[in-house]
């Protein structure tokens, strides 16, 4: 059986259920999209939604993908950097729990927090204040911490810090890994377009929804998935209730969405699609299982608040 390892940021989902779009305008939050926040701005939506009920998660565009991975029952790992607060034993003893073993770095800063806004659409968006998480550095970096892992997990969130990007890749690609690329958010692209553009060139899976690849390739999904595809080995474009397609190569899969009763949160729904596709084509699954994998996965988690799944569910998942 293949084993993943992710890197990103280790963050706790502060998870907000919002009447409407009206919270989301007061506090300038485009809908759908991931904010940056200093430390001023977080300080002052916390003093705006306090007393708002609020759920906490382990969250991370990389974490999450790990988590479905070890539930599914592969081996996973996660790098990450915390604090030495709440937050950061709340991470640590969660990732014990859902079976990731956890490389930890630590900082004096407070653990990254994710504020997660959720309408009733199911929509969520994001002001994220990444705290400790900002600070890891190329240089903490450990060329062992790779070795024996197939998969290799990037979030684009995570790109910011080039110098990481660039060690962590080399350090996969010495170790034999495969690079996976989510693109994690369009706004993240447009402003970091030349760098994305460079990791493409060194990234073997790359997945994207249909904001992300237009905002890489300027293209309807179709023509994205043929242009990313013609870079990396596979190339996989999410196109929300009208399902996701896959290529490699010449080969192109297409399927529809799983039907659910109800969307309540989409908070995950990307990363458990690429956690439940790389788990499928790392047991020998073709193109069209591990899309069906990640579909799957992917529904069952829209229909819960943040990424906590039932151990029922998680059997239904092993098992299909």
């Amino acid at each position: 059986m293949k084993q993943i390892i992710g890197i990103g940021n280790a963050l706790v989902d502060a998870l907000f259920k919002v009447p409407s779009d009206d919270i989301l305008s007061d506090l300038n939050l485009p809908k759908g999209s991931m904010q940056l926040l200093d430390k001023e701005r977080y300080n002052t939506i916390c003093e705006r939604v306090s007393g708002h009920p609020v759920e906490l998660r382990t969250g991370g565009s990389a974490g999450n993908a790990t988590l479905c991975y070890a539930k599914l029952g592969g081996e996973a790992a996660f790098i990450g950097k915390i604090g030495k607060d709440s937050n950061g034993t709340f991470f640590s003893g969660e990732r014990a729990l859902q079976g990731v073993r956890p490389i930890e770095l630590f900082d004096a800063l407070p653990t990254g927090v994710a504020m997660t806004f959720i309408t009733p659409d199911g929509q969520r968006t994001f002001g994220t204040h990444l705290g400790a998480a900002v600070t890891m550095m190329a240089g903490e970096l450990r060329q062992e911490w790779f070795e024996g892992y197939d998969y290799f997990f990037i979030e684009g969130y995570l790109v910011q810090n080039h110098a990481l990007i660039e060690t962590a890749v080399n350090m996969a690609h010495a170790a034999g890994a495969k690079v996976c690329l989510d693109l994690a958010s369009y706004n993240i692209i447009e402003e970091d377009h030349e760098f994305f553009e460079h990791l493409l060139e060194k990234t073997d899976i790359v997945f994207a929804n249909e904001e992300e690849s237009f905002a890489m390739t300027h293209q309807t999904p179709d023509d994205a998935l043929d242009t990313l595809a013609k870079v990396c080995e596979i190339a996989v474009v999410k196109v929300g209730a009208r399902g996701a397609m896959a290529k490699s190569g010449d080969h192109k899969v297409t399927i529809p969405a799983v039907k659910v009763p109800e969307v309540v949160d989409t908070t995950g729904a990307g990363d458990f699609f690429a956690g439940g596709f790389l788990f499928a084509l790392g047991n020998g699954g073709t193109l069209e299982d591990a899309l069906q994998q990640g579909a799957r996965c992917s529904s069952e988690v829209i229909q819960v608040l943040g990424t906590k799944l039932e151990d029922s569910v998680w059997e239904k998942l092993r098992t299909n």
